[in-house]
């Protein structure tokens, strides 16, 4: 049996993201091998193959937590580099044939600020990683598969940011991963609506008409149809993947569907990469209570893509 080597990073060294990863890669997973990347006091016990200690992560004041449940008490900036220089080690090894999927564990974007990422999120990052290339955000739970034409902008903005070219562009990337990562031939789109009941011809907007409408017809997919229906009928199987004009709409769907076990997947990119789809709970952090839910599913779909893209 083919086994996928995969890249696994641990996210802010201050947060849940080095817990976790220690309890999925504990649990039963598919054969793989694991190559865990983050700073090198972290991850020296981690359950892996291969062990990478990667970053200045400065002054350690004091190392907290137990077995499974390790942080490092760093300044944000610190943790920034650290991830940083995470991300950009298992790129490397990915663009490189080293690895055949990437799993990310969850960074704090103030930290990343601090070390001179600006970015929004991974997302973009690695598309610049990458090459400057066109890349779109999934989230899957379950059966469903919700993919973002926008990400991370304010609400007032994601009017003029959805545009037929975008929604186009989104779509075409979706089907493409979907026949090649999934094995789904002529996967079956759906587009969810940008206001109330689809602008119920044009009372509550005329985006969706305007715009959506025509889109969804170029893409050869269903809609627009309002939120509050859509991910029902992709959950019944109507549909193996929504596009959804905003963040926060695609996202609460996914968490509602599978809250802890969700998943986040970089479409687009030459190489495959999942992610939990949590942030970094700085809050419970050290305290060995963080639920592994996500980060467990983001491996066990790293491995499955990896091997479905490699014919085994």
């Amino acid at each position: 049996m083919f086994r996928p080597r995969i890249a696994v990073t641990v996210g802010d060294p201050r947060g849940i993201g080095p817990e976790v990863v220690a309890k999925a890669l504990a649990a039963d997973l598919p054969p793989a091998s694991i190559v865990a990347i983050g700073p090198a006091p972290l991850i020296e016990a981690l359950p892996a193959a291969e062990s990478i200690g990667v970053g200045e992560v400065g002054p350690v004041a004091a190392r907290s937590g137990t077995d499974t449940a390790l942080t490092l008490d760093v300044t944000p900036e610190h943790a920034g580099r650290s991830v940083r220089a995470s991300i950009e080690v298992a790129v490397r090894m990915a663009l490189e044939g080293e690895v055949h999927a990437i799993v990310t564990g969850p960074a704090d974007k103030r930290a990343l600020r601090l070390a001179g990422i600006r970015h929004p999120g991974h997302t973009e990052w690695l598309a610049e990683l990458a090459g400057g290339i066109e890349v779109a955000m999934m989230l899957v739970a379950g059966g469903l598969r919700v993919v973002l034409i926008t990400t991370h902008l304010p609400l007032r903005d994601v009017p003029d940011a959805v545009t037929a070219g975008r929604i186009v562009a989104t779509g075409h990337l979706t089907r493409r991963a979907l026949d090649e990562w999934w094995g789904i031939e002529d996967p079956r789109l759906a587009l969810c609506a940008l206001n109330p009941h689809a602008g119920d011809g044009g009372i509550f907007g005329t985006e969706d008409d305007d715009v959506l409408a025509p889109a969804a017809a170029e893409l050869d997919a269903a809609g627009p149809f309002p939120a509050d229906t859509v991910f029902v009928r992709a959950m019944r199987g109507e549909f193996d993947a929504v596009l959804v004009p905003s963040h926060d709409v695609g996202m609460t769907a996914v968490k509602v569907a599978g809250f802890g076990t969700g998943v986040n997947v970089t479409l687009g990119l030459p190489f495959i990469r999942t992610a939990p789809d949590h942030g970094t709970a700085l809050d419970i952090a050290g305290r060995g209570i963080a639920e592994a839910g996500s980060i467990a599913e983001a491996l066990h779909l790293a491995i499955t893509l990896a091997r479905r893209r490699a014919g085994s």
